[in-house]
C-alpha cells in the first residue's frame, strides 16, 4: 500500500490499452517531439507535431514556436518564442520513424532566450575546435515518490546508514532499478551517447554517464538524456530530481562530475598539459563555482561541504585519485602520464553547456578573472 501511494495516478492506467493504439500504422507520416529548456534553466518542456515524411537530418525539421509566457520565458503581451532544431534523436517512446528533436529557444527578436546557454557555448566550441575537447559527464539524480519523499524509503524515518547501497544489489539495497534500466535502453535506442550507469551512495540515488562527446555534443546529449529520464519516470509514476542535496543530514549530495581532455592531454606526455589546465582552473575557482549550478553557487553551497566525497566550496584542491578534491586526476592517468581529469564541482542540476563552455574559456582560451570575453566580433 505504501508503495502504491507513492506513485502517480496516471502511471496506474492500463498500459496494455495504450499498446493497442501505439501499434497502429502512421501511413508514412511522422510524429516529431520538440524538446527545449524552460525559463528555470533546469526544466525541460516538449510538444509534438506531424511531418508528412521522416526527416533525414536536422535541416528537414522546421522551426516552430511556443508560448513563452507559460514557461517563464516571456510576458503575455509578446509571448511567442522560436524553437530552432539543433539535434535529432530516435523516439524511444513512440518508436521509429518518430523523432525527438532538441531545440534552442530564441526570443521574438531572434536573440537567445536567457536560459539558452547553448548559443554562447557553440561559439566557444567553434573557436576551440582544433583542440578537440572531449567530455564525459556523470549525472547523479534521486528518485522521489510523488509525495516528494525518496522512493522506497520508509514512510516515517530513514533507511540504514550509507554503505551497502553504492553499486548495490538486492531488494533491500536498491530502489527503482526498473526505471534505471528502462532509461538506459531508451537512451541507447535514441542514439544518446550513454556509456554506463550505477546505483549511488545514498539509497534511491543513481547515476548515468554520457560521453565521450566532442564539443557542443556534450550538452546536447546530456540534455536529451535528462529529458528521456523524466519521461521514463513519468511512465513509472515517480519523479527524478537533480537537486544537489535532496536530503539534509548525513547523506551524499548529487553532482555532475565532468571528465575532460584535449587532444594534447590524450597524447603521450599529456600529463603536463593536464597539470597546466588545473593550474589555470585553480586561479579561477570563483568564476567556475558561479556557473556550476543555476543559482550562482547557492545550490552547490548545500553540497560542497568538504564531507560526503566533496571538496569545500571555498577552496580549490586537486589530487590523484582524491574524491575529496575539486579536481581529481584518475590514478591510471597519473601512471600512464596522459589521459583526462575530472572536475567534481558541477552540481547535478548544472547546465552542461555552461560547464563545458567555462572549462574551455579557462583552459584553452586562457581567460582569467570573473568576467567572460565576448567573441562575437572575432
Amino acid at each position: 500500500r505504501a508503495v502504491a501511494m507513492s506513485v502517480s495516478h496516471s502511471s496506474r492506467l492500463n498500459k496494455l490499452v495504450r499498446e493497442q493504439y501505439m501499434r497502429l500504422p502512421q501511413d508514412g507520416r511522422v510524429q516529431v517531439t520538440y524538446v527545449w529548456i524552460d525559463g528555470s534553466g533546469e526544466g525541460v518542456r516538449c510538444k509534438s507535431r506531424t511531418l508528412e515524411k521522416e526527416p533525414k537530418s536536422i535541416e528537414d525539421v522546421p522551426e516552430w514556436n511556443f508560448d513563452g509566457s507559460s514557461t517563464a520565458q516571456a510576458e503575455g503581451s509578446n509571448s511567442d518564442m522560436f524553437l530552432v532544431p539543433v539535434c535529432m534523436f530516435r523516439d524511444p517512446f513512440c518508436l521509429d520513424p518518430n523523432k525527438l528533436v532538441l531545440c534552442e529557444v530564441l526570443k521574438y527578436n531572434r536573440k537567445p532566450a536567457e536560459t539558452n546557454l547553448r548559443h554562447t557555448c557553440k561559439k566557444v566550441m567553434d573557436l576551440v575546435k582544433d583542440s578537440h575537447p572531449w567530455f564525459g559527464m556523470e549525472q547523479e539524480y534521486t528518485l522521489l515518490g510523488i509525495n516528494g519523499h525518496p522512493y522506497g524509503w520508509p514512510d516515517n524515518g530513514f533507511p540504514g546508514p550509507q554503505g551497502p547501497y553504492y553499486c548495490g544489489v538486492g531488494a533491500d539495497k536498491v530502489y527503482g532499478r526498473d526505471i534505471v534500466e528502462s532509461h538506459y535502453k531508451a537512451c541507447l535506442y535514441a542514439g544518446v551517447k550513454i556509456c554506463g550507469t550505477n546505483a549511488e551512495v545514498m539509497p534511491s540515488q543513481w547515476e548515468f554517464q554520457v560521453g565521450p562527446c566532442e564539443g557542443i555534443e556534450m550538452g546536447d546529449h546530456l540534455w536529451m538524456a535528462r529529458f528521456i529520464l523524466h519521461r521514463v519516470c513519468e511512465d513509472f509514476g515517480v519523479v527524478a530530481t537533480l537537486d544537489p542535496k535532496p536530503m539534509t543530514g548525513n547523506w551524499n549530495g548529487a553532482g555532475c562530475h565532468t571528465n575532460y581532455s584535449t587532444e594534447q592531454m590524450r597524447r603521450e606526455g599529456g600529463l603536463k598539459h593536464i597539470e597546466a589546465a588545473i593550474e589555470k582552473l585553480s586561479k579561477r575557482h570563483d568564476y567556475h563555482i558561479c556557473v556550476y549550478d543555476p543559482r550562482g553557487g547557492r545550490d552547490n553551497s548545500r553540497r560542497l561541504t568538504g564531507h560526503h566525497e566533496t571538496s569545500n566550496i571555498f577552496e580549490f584542491s586537486a589530487g590523484v585519485a582524491n574524491r575529496g578534491a575539486s579536481i581529481r586526476i584518475p590514478r591510471q592517468v597519473g601512471q600512464d602520464g596522459y589521459g583526462y581529469f575530472e572536475d567534481r564541482r558541477p552540481a547535478a542540476n548544472c547546465d552542461p553547456y555552461a560547464v563545458t563552455e567555462a572549462i574551455m574559456r579557462t583552459t584553452v582560451l586562457n581567460e582569467t578573472g570573473v568576467e567572460t570575453k565576448d567573441y562575437a566580433a572575432h
